[in-house]
């Protein structure tokens, strides 16, 4: 993660909204009609965040992810996960070197910027949680040592819906390093039928080129974390996240992680809307995207647990309340 000790960013509100509207047109010049996935996934990466896209299989998922990779000039690496891969295939693996006569790390898949976990929920639970500690702590323990993962470091995974043949279910606590999950949701008429014209001779995700880099990608990060969050909507998120640890159709409530995930994001989503405060609606607006994923409801007959859980955040927003005119 970037750390907030150093210098002040170089860049003003002028040029944040420069680059970001720049990746933002970049993406969306292949992933047609889903701007508000599009805005997801930016706020996430900008959060310092990972991001699950859930849906089911063809609507673009893949394509989002490796759309936003290709606009960063960053290290980016793509793990097809399916159920014979390995944990070490993704952290790495020791080595004993004849020469050396000593056991040399071999960096697994996960040592990139920007890491695409295609189809996580096809493995095992036992490979799903070799991501553990790399989500959390940026770093990866093998065989006793300890490595650092790059910064920024940014995993987005791909998942299919739980009642399809072949997946797992992600564990609660693989589900809880995810900033956000977002679905993707058919394209309309307009969107599918230009998305034939556009492919019917290329793939444009070979026209996508890199809009930002890392320097500037760090800056876009520090600028946005410097976005003043004032005590009263800090008490909002966190009213919210106790509301859902009290609420009688919730087994498990939203973590402190959810709650500091919340404001972060919401810090991201007023900077690209040129503030440089946050006001209560970009917190009710990300409340369930960031914590919906996390939620265990209680028994719901026939499978709607997850329809349940969102109407139970409609509830929350709507009860709890709003600090009014919040500023500074």
């Amino acid at each position: 993660m970037t750390d907030v000790t150093e210098a002040p960013a170089t860049l003003d509100a002028a040029r944040f909204a420069e680059l970001t509207g720049a990746i933002v047109q970049a993406v969306g010049s292949v992933i047609d009609g889903k701007p508000d996935a599009v805005r997801a996934a930016l706020v996430t990466l900008l959060a310092e965040g990972h991001l699950l896209i859930e849906d089911v299989p063809g609507v673009g998922k893949t394509m989002l992810a490796r759309a936003l990779s290709a606009a960063i000039d960053a290290r980016v690496r793509r793990i097809q996960f399916t159920p014979d891969l390995l944990p070490s295939d993704v952290t790495g693996v020791s080595v004993f070197n004849p020469a050396t006569r000593d056991f040399e790390f071999t960096p697994g898949a996960i040592f990139a910027d920007v890491v695409i976990a295609d189809e996580i929920n096809r493995s095992s639970p036992k490979t799903q949680s070799a991501l553990l500690e790399a989500m959390a702590e940026g770093q990866v323990t093998v065989d006793g040592r300890t490595h650092l993962l790059p910064s920024p470091f940014f995993v987005v995974a791909t998942q299919n819906p739980l009642d399809m043949e072949g997946t797992y279910a992600l564990p609660e606590a693989q589900r809880d390093r995810f900033m956000m999950r977002i679905s993707m949701g058919y394209p309309d008429a307009a969107a599918e039928a230009e998305m034939l014209r556009q492919r019917d001779t290329a793939n444009p995700i070979d026209l996508v080129t890199p809009v930002v880099g890392l320097a500037e990608l760090d800056e876009l990060i520090r600028w946005a974390r410097r976005v003043h969050v004032s005590p009263a909507v800090e008490e909002y998120a966190v009213s919210l996240a106790a509301a859902t640890r009290s609420h009688p159709e919730l087994r498990f409530g939203a973590s402190p992680r959810a709650t500091l995930a919340l404001v972060r994001a919401a810090k991201v989503w007023a900077a690209l809307d040129t503030r440089t405060f946050v006001i209560p609606d970009d917190v009710a607006t990300l409340i369930s995207p960031v914590f919906a994923h996390r939620l265990i409801p209680t028994r719901v007959p026939g499978g709607a647990g997850d329809d349940r859980v969102r109407t139970v955040i409609d509830e929350i927003v709507q009860t709890v309340r709003v600090p009014l005119g919040v500023r500074v």
